[in-house]
């Protein structure tokens, strides 16, 4: 009987650099696990999850009736078949819906993920203002899940360095 190993999940989003993908595509090699690109809109709340961990969603918007299956952004998906063109990786999208860091742990919770991976964001006032308000993906996964959360660097500051917003 083979034995097949546990997915490797990754958040996703537009305009993210191609260093999340190619690290998370590392880790599911290592592993010998498929790659799960996974991409929230929290502009929409999950109705039902399917078997395969996508879902069926519905608008917050009051006027939109419509529900559906929710679709993965095909230029994200462009993205990543170019990121991994040739790397030796199997993987699939998923497209979720609602608060980031609960759509990416349920997920992993369904498809028994390894690990779930993230990228950093930038340290700038705008994000800093964003995360007092909603939260840091990265850090509401880590405390809210039994699996290891791998946040990858993306533009880091190194320890000593004046902080935007601590610049006089």
């Amino acid at each position: 009987m083979v034995r097949v190993p546990p997915p490797v999940v990754v958040g996703v989003t537009s305009g993210q650099p191609d260093a999340v993908v190619l690290a998370a595509s590392e880790f599911a090699a290592m592993f010998g696990a498929e790659l799960i690109c996974a991409s929230v809109d929290p502009s929409r709340y999950m109705l039902e999850e399917l078997p395969d961990g996508s879902m069926t969603s519905a608008s917050f918007d009051p006027d939109s009736l419509e529900q559906q299956t929710t679709v993965f952004d095909e230029g994200l998906r462009a993205q990543i078949e170019r990121v991994l063109a040739g790397r030796k990786v199997t993987w699939s999208t998923r497209a979720l819906a609602g608060d980031p860091a609960r759509a990416l742990g349920t997920l992993a919770g369904t498809v028994r993920a390894v690990m779930i991976i993230v990228g950093s964001r930038e340290p700038t006032i705008r994000h800093n203002l964003r995360t007092f308000f909603t939260g840091s993906v990265a850090v509401r996964l880590a405390h809210g899940q039994q699996r290891p959360v791998v946040i990858i660097p993306l533009n880091p500051v190194p320890f000593g360095t004046e902080l935007p917003w601590e610049e006089a």
